[in-house]
């Protein structure tokens, strides 16, 4: 542990086979006498800790004096688990419970000061795991996606979610019985085709996972076929109307108003819908959804609100 660094770490909960992996980031003024309020953030759908929850909200949160456990989802990244890249809601939604334990355990994290931050798909998982995860004294969300919506989304309109359903069971025989996995690819093979697509959060996807401004190794925006039919039946706001009680900030941007991937919609509804008595919706003036992850008028303006949130209420 090392003022203003960032450690690699891997650890192992006893309900688990798999290690998860997570960077810390430390405060430059950190006094290992002291302890510090700490958040847990979570990457997007398909992305892993180096992009965005931990690069840039990670970063600059710790240079704001918190401590930042940024986390490889399990079967993700660098995290283990098979198979590989399943995105199954309950196991994303178990992992900040896992992270949370893990930094309770770590003499410079001030237990009853721990928040939370998800990005895109992580943000839609930290709405979920904090209606019942309550050592979040509170919580952030960036463009925060409702992953069950966006999959019935996309379902309905290629060919519809009894087809997706139909097709995921008939995968998951033929590898019962010996077949290969199956991964699909989130993403269009080339920038024309994403393009193509007319959509401005495909565009920017393509612009962001598949260039030098947002690669990373383990980015894949992968997903694994055969075990992907809970989330068809999945909500991330179910119950939230009774169980998201947290202080909640809740960051837009007005640009991605008809984005595939919802945010914006799951926002509105999120502020709707949550419990909390102590809540914002923020829109960020012409911010896209991927604005949001990297960009000054984005991420950088999303800060200047997340930073001062946390202080305030943790």
């Amino acid at each position: 542990m090392t003022a203003g660094t960032i450690e690699h770490v891997r650890f192992q909960n006893k309900d688990m086979y798999w290690e998860i992996a997570a960077d810390i980031y430390f405060p430059k003024n950190l006094d290992a006498s002291n302890t510090y309020p700490t958040i847990v953030a979570a990457h997007p759908i398909g992305s892993c800790k180096e992009q965005t929850s931990g690069n840039i909200y990670g970063a600059a949160l710790s240079e704001a004096g918190f401590v930042v456990i940024a986390f490889d989802a399990s079967f993700q990244g660098a995290s283990g688990g098979l198979p590989r890249f399943l995105e199954n809601p309950h196991q994303r939604v178990e992992d900040f419970s896992r992270v949370v334990d893990y930094a309770v355990t770590l003499p410079y994290v001030d237990a009853e000061r721990i928040g939370v931050l998800g990005v895109c798909g992580g943000g839609g998982y930290t709405w979920a795991a904090a209606k019942t995860e309550k050592r979040f004294k509170a919580v952030v969300s960036i463009t925060g996606a409702n992953f069950g919506n966006l999959q019935r989304s996309m379902a309905a309109m290629n060919g519809g979610i009894a087809a997706a359903l139909k097709g995921i069971a008939q995968q998951r025989t033929a590898e019962a019985r010996g077949a290969e996995s199956v991964t699909n690819a989130f993403l269009p093979e080339t920038a024309e085709a994403a393009e193509a697509t007319g959509d401005i959060d495909i565009i920017e996807a393509f612009d962001y996972y598949r260039t030098s401004r947002g690669q990373a190794d383990n980015g894949c925006v992968l997903f694994e076929a055969a075990h992907s039919s809970t989330v068809l039946g999945w909500d991330a706001l179910d119950h939230a109307e009774e169980l998201l009680d947290q202080p909640l900030l809740i960051v837009i941007g007005d640009k991605d108003k008809q984005g595939a991937f919802g945010a914006y919609r799951d926002g509105h509804t999120a502020y709707e819908k949550a419990a909390s008595t102590d809540k914002t919706l923020l829109e960020i003036p012409g911010a896209s959804h991927y604005d949001l992850y990297d960009r000054p008028n984005g991420a950088g303006e999303a800060l200047r609100s997340v930073i001062p949130f946390f202080q305030e209420k943790l």
